[in-house]
Formats: C-alpha cells, sequence, structure tokens
C-alpha cells in the first residue's frame, strides 16, 4: 500500500528524533529548493597546484581589459590566480645579500649563514637568488638546487642563522659555509590555527616572546667559563634573571649597566647544555618566560595569520591581520612579475580595511592613532584617506581624510559594505558609517548592542540585509535589527570552538539563496562544518531554513566576477605545495563549486560525494475516507495497533 509523507523543509536539530514528526533532522551536503532536499553541487579544481598553508581571503575582481583575478591570501603567501595559473606576489620584508650554505653528511638540514641579522622566525619563507659558488664544492646540491627556490624556515638558532630541509639527504661533499646568495626574506603573516589556553605549559618555554630585550654577545665565551657573560649593551636587562644564548640557559644576579657585565648565577640552568659561544652571538633576556610545568597567568589566544582583501579600480589592496597594507596593480605592466608593495603613507597595523563605495576612501579600522607607531594601535580607531588617495591621512581644510573613534565594545571585529552603508561591527554592538559629504565625510550611528561580531568574517549582506554570527545567535539587520530563529541553533553553538572564532568565515551562495558559516566544531583547530540559512526559501515558505552540513571551506567568494563561486579547502595531513621545499603548515586547494555533482581534483580525479537527509520518527496513520478511497473501509493507525515493514520507496528525488 502507498502511503504520501511529507516533511517541512530545513532541519529542525532542537528537538528529539520522535519530537520532530515530520520534520528532517539532519543530512549532509544537501540543500532545500521548493521546499524539497536535494544534493548540493560539486566542484572542480581551479589550476593543477596546492597552495602553501591555510588560505584565509579570497578576492575576485577584474582590469580595464576584463582579465579576471583572483587573490588568494595563505598564512604564508600572497598569490593572484590567472588565465588557470598562480602567481606569487608576496611582498618582502627584507633582501640580505652574502648568504652562505653549509650541509652534513646523510642529513636533510642546512645551514643558512646571513651576515647581519636577518629577523626570520621558524616556518617564514625565505627565496634565494644569484647563488654561485655551491656546484663547484662537489655537494649533492648545486647553485640550482637554490635558485629562486622557496623555502620555509626550520628554524632560526640564531640571529644570523636559519635551517632549512632539502627534498633529499646530503651524500656529497659537505658545504662548509659555501656558495653565495641573496635571501628574499617574506612578510610574516601568522600561523595557520587560532589557538588558545590558560595554565600548565601556555607560557614562553623553549620559545621567544615578542618585544623580549635581545643584544650581542662581545667576545667568545667558552663552556668552561665563569658566569661572567660581557653583553654589548645590557640596559635593557633587568638586575637579576636569567639569558639565553643559543640553545644555553644562563642565569645572573647582578647586571653592570656601565660595562655590560651580567655575573653571578650559574651556567647550563632550565636543564640547558652548556656550550661555546662565540663574540656577536644573541643574547635573550627570558626572566619573564614561564618555566615548565609552571602555570602561566594570563589567558591569551595565538591570533591566526589573517589577510583583509580588497580592490581600488584595478589594484588590490591587502591588508594583513593587525600588520600593514600592501597593493598590487593588475593594470601594470606585465603585473604578475611584479610583488606586492607598502602603500606609502598609510597605517601600519590595522585590523580591517575595505575600500568604500562610490566616495572611493581607503578606510583602516582599529588602528593606529599615529600613522607610523605600531604602538598606538587602538582597536576602535578608525581612519580613512582623502578622497581619490591611498596615501593622504592627515585631515586638513582641503581634504576629506578623517578619523573616529567607536565607544561601544573594545575592538572592532569586522566590517563590510553594505547597499546603503558600511556596517561595521564591534564585539558587543553594530554600527552604520554613511558618506555624507563635508565637513563630517562620515557619518556613524549605532544601530544595535549586545549582538557583537563572533569572527572578523563571519558577516554577510545581501539586498540590504546584513546577516551574522554572534556569540549568542545569528542576528539580522534591514533598517531594524533582529535575532534569527533557528532550529540548529543548538547543534551549532554548543559544538563550537569558541577560541578559533577569527577562523569563521561567511560566504553567500546566490545562485540557490544561501548564507554559508563555515566554523570549527568544538576540539577541532580547523575548518569542519557548516551551517546554512537558506534567505530565498525562507522568505518563499514563510519559516526559516536552516540546515548544516560538513563541507570544510576556509575562504568563499561568491559568483560576482566568476560565473560560479569559488572556494578553498584547507588540510593539514598534506604538506605537498608546489612552490615551497620544506613546507610543514599544510596545503590549500582553489575550488569552482556548483559544477557537475562529484569533487573532480587535479589530473581529473573524480571523488563520489555522498549526501543523505535523515527524517524525525512518524506515525502510520491514514484516514481512509480522507485518501479519496473506500468509504467503510478501516483505518489505519500507528498508535501501537499496528507494525510497518516498508519494502521500497518511490524515489522521488531532485537530481
Amino acid at each position: 500500500m502507498l502511503q504520501k509523507v511529507n516533511f517541512l523543509p530545513g532541519f529542525n536539530k532542537q528537538v528529539t528524533a520522535t519530537g520532530a514528526e515530520a520534520q528532517w533532522t539532519g543530512g549532509d551536503y544537501v540543500r532545500f529548493r521548493y521546499g524539497t532536499p536535494e544534493k548540493i553541487g560539486g566542484w572542480d579544481q581551479l589550476g593543477e597546484d596546492n597552495l602553501t598553508g591555510a588560505a584565509r581571503a579570497l578576492h575576485h575582481w577584474d582590469d580595464n581589459a576584463g582579465i579576471k583575478y583572483a587573490a588568494i591570501g595563505t598564512n604564508r603567501i600572497l598569490y593572484v590566480y590567472s588565465g588557470g595559473q598562480y602567481h606569487d606576489i608576496h611582498p618582502l620584508r627584507t633582501t640580505i645579500a652574502g648568504c652562505d650554505f653549509t650541509s652534513t653528511t646523510s642529513d636533510t638540514a642546512v645551514t643558512v649563514t646571513f651576515p647581519s641579522p636577518h629577523g626570520l622566525v621558524d616556518d617564514d619563507i625565505v627565496k634565494f637568488d644569484g647563488v654561485s659558488g655551491v656546484t663547484a664544492v662537489g655537494s649533492t646540491y648545486t647553485d640550482a638546487s637554490f635558485e629562486d627556490i622557496l623555502f620555509m624556515v626550520t628554524s632560526a638558532p640564531t640571529a644570523t642563522t636559519i635551517t632549512i630541509t632539502m627534498a633529499s639527504a646530503e651524500s656529497g661533499t659537505q658545504l662548509s659555509n659555501s656558495g653565495s646568495a641573496s635571501a628574499l626574506c617574506y612578510v610574516t603573516v601568522g600561523p595557520a590555527q587560532e589557538v588558545g589556553g590558560y595554565g600548565f605549559g601556555t607560557g614562553t618555554y623553549s620559545g621567544s616572546a615578542s618585544g623580549a630585550a635581545t643584544t650581542t654577545l662581545v667576545t667568545t665565551l667558552p663552556d668552561d667559563a665563569t658566569t661572567n657573560v660581557v653583553l654589548t649593551d645590557s640596559t635593557a636587562f633587568p638586575t637579576s634573571g636569567e639569558i639565553r644564548i643559543g640553545t644555553e640557559d644562563i642565569s645572573f644576579t647582578a647586571n653592570d649597566t656601565t660595562t655590560g657585565t651580567l655575573s653571578g648565577g650559574a651556567r647550563a640552568v632550565n636543564g640547558t647544555t652548556r656550550a661555546e659561544h662565540t663574540g656577536g652571538a644573541t643574547i635573550t633576556n627570558i626572566s619573564d618566560y614561564v618555566a615548565w610545568g609552571e602555570a602561566s597567568s594570563a589567558d591569551y589566544t595565538i591570533e591566526p595569520g589573517l589577510w583583509v582583501l580588497d580592490n581600488y579600480g584595478t589594484k588590490l589592496m591587502a591588508l594583513i591581520y593587525n600588520g600593514a597594507c600592501y597593493e598590487w596593480d593588475a593594470a601594470a605592466s606585465n603585473p604578475t612579475a611584479n610583488r606586492a608593495t607598502v602603500i606609502s603613507g598609510a597605517p601600519t597595523a590595522s585590523r580591517h580595511m575595505l575600500v568604500s563605495p562610490v566616495d572611493r576612501h581607503l578606510i583602516f579600522l582599529g588602528t593606529e592613532t599615529t600613522i607610523g607607531d605600531t604602538t598606538t594601535q587602538d582597536d576602535m580607531f578608525i581612519r580613512w584617506s582623502d578622497q581619490e588617495s591611498t596615501s593622504d591621512y592627515t585631515p586638513s581644510a582641503t581634504n576629506t581624510a578623517g578619523t573616529q573613534r567607536l565607544a561601544n565594545g573594545s575592538r572592532i571585529m569586522g566590517a563590510i559594505r553594505g547597499r546603503d552603508a558600511i556596517y561595521i561591527w564591534t564585539d558587543a554592538a553594530i554600527f552604520l558609517m554613511r558618506f555624507v559629504g563635508q565637513p563630517f565625510t562620515f557619518s556613524f550611528e549605532q544601530v544595535g548592542t549586545n549582538c557583537g561580531l563572533i569572527g572578523k568574517n563571519a558577516c554577510m549582506e545581501v539586498d540590504g540585509t546584513a546577516f551574522w554570527m554572534s556569540e549568542n545567535g545569528f542576528f539580522q539587520y534591514a533598517g531594524q535589527l533582529q535575532s534569527m530563529p533557528c532550529l540548529v541553533e543548538d547543534y551549532v553553538f554548543d559544538d563550537l570552538n569558541t577560541v578559533s572564532r577569527n577562523l569563521i568565515n561567511c560566504g553567500l551562495n546566490n545562485l540557490f539563496g544561501e548564507v554559508n558559516w563555515f566554523y570549527c566544531s568544538d576540539g577541532s583547530n580547523v575548518i569542519d562544518r557548516v551551517v546554512t540559512y537558506n534567505y530565498l526559501e525562507s522568505v518563499m515558505l514563510k519559516k526559516p531554513i536552516w540546515y548544516t552540513g560538513s563541507l570544510p571551506r576556509t575562504a568563499w567568494e561568491d559568483s560576482e566576477v566568476f560565473a560560479k563561486p569559488h572556494a578553498c579547502y584547507y588540510t593539514t595531513s598534506d604538506n605537498a605545495s608546489f612552490d615551497v621545499v620544506g613546507n610543514t603548515d599544510g596545503t590549500s586547494i582553489y575550488y569552482e563549486h556548483e559544477t557537475g555533482t562529484d569533487q573532480v581534483n587535479a589530473g581529473g580525479v573524480i571523488t563520489a560525494i555522498t549526501a543523505n537527509v535523515l527524517s524525525g520518527d512518524f506515525d502510520i496513520t491514514q484516514k481512509r475516507a480522507a485518501q479519496g478511497q473506500l468509504i467503510g473501509s478501516p483505518d489505519l493507525r500507528g498508535d501501537g495497533e499496528y507494525l510497518m515493514k516498508i519494502r521500497r520507496f518511490i524515489p522521488d528525488f531532485i537530481s
């Protein structure tokens, strides 16, 4: 006997399976169209290469000739994708000439010695150029092993040396301060993950602290010497404490700042090993470091390496989160051969950046009160340039540059352009920023409180309505602040990694009326889930339509420039990127979505996407007369009197 079973669209995870009668309670890789579930579209890899690091920002634009570009910012490298190829346009921090190489037999590690302090840290990227003198040694490695090759820094044991990891071990004549090369040091972006903690093991044990005082050793310190250590300058060091030279920790009880001599104490403390140190070696003050097994005194989060990307006409604007802003011009001659360069006159430390619509001001949020002084960065301070300028930020009677400090909140979390205004979120409120012209240039209006943004990319605007994820639910604003009813809210927020909040990213898929939030579940430091609000279905059916899934995407851009939406996937299990030797930071793959029904990777490798949907329980009650059947026939009641066995069902699905 055929019995029709109807289910309401969307997922309801707020009730039990029994309570969700005639409703869907879960599924994966599905969406709802016209009230019925269907499998989501597939995705194809763009280009043949895996990118280095975690892609955290994606931006599309085109130049005056109609050439389309996609900027992809990972936590290690800034790429531009165009014409099926990836181009490295990452900015350089410095270039140091006169570097040489040292290798060890049967080891893949190579030590690079610099003639001056390099400023590199573990996992930074360095590229070598103008390499010579290596081939002649007879090593396994030749000039070509280093020339124009990107390496990830394995370690930075001293201020003038780093180690890199080669693809194969040394089996020839060892390099010993051999060859010569220039090192192109990439600007640091940050770690791939956002982690934090409190207490045991969260201090700066066996590491380096930002801002720790450093100097150099005046003369060689033999491994059998007393504890007197002569520094080039000891004025920044405390009267007693500990220092680190190489891998050895040394304590001291007196500091003669006149002679730069540290005395008293002992060699090889904290379980380190006594060693000889040559003159010029870097000395670091570690007096405030937290020992192993000792609780740290602060709750903190290590923020991830993030980008904010926008375009100012043909120019790409690329801000490193809490860092400087760089520009790259697609209209320049042979643009993909150029690197992004720092914007002259712009702030050097900001939390966010965007270009205002129509009036074309470059706006920095959570930025410096004194341009060029990173110590003046104010997380609630906004600064914008003169109109049609990216370099003039000094307000005057003859320009439209200006500043504004917001009041409600402790830091600006994010901002996006909207149809009628720029939306700005703090951790506590939402503001509207509107262009009003002279003399104020912009007006600011607070339109909501207790609705702060959970992470800098957790917001989206669609046709005059802003949607965002807060710490306590989902909100929307379309002239009035509203809390969004959500039947998957507990499922999302009860299993959400709130430490990795800045990894949350919101993406629009206007082909199907979807706003997607990709997030880390509790216990995961990488994106592994998505929650979707379907605004088109919600309006059509006059009820909120939500669903969840396990699609992991770290950055998303809708089909505004390209015909289909694009997105990035990050994995920590594959370090084989196309451009960096010794990569240990995972890789990202760039996909075009809504293509076919399966995943297609480089080389045409197809992986089937397995979709499913799960209903709540339902009874089998059926009124005979109500179905137009014979009057007087008995009803089928499912309240315990009858059992039902399903032999088959009609596969009435939309593919």
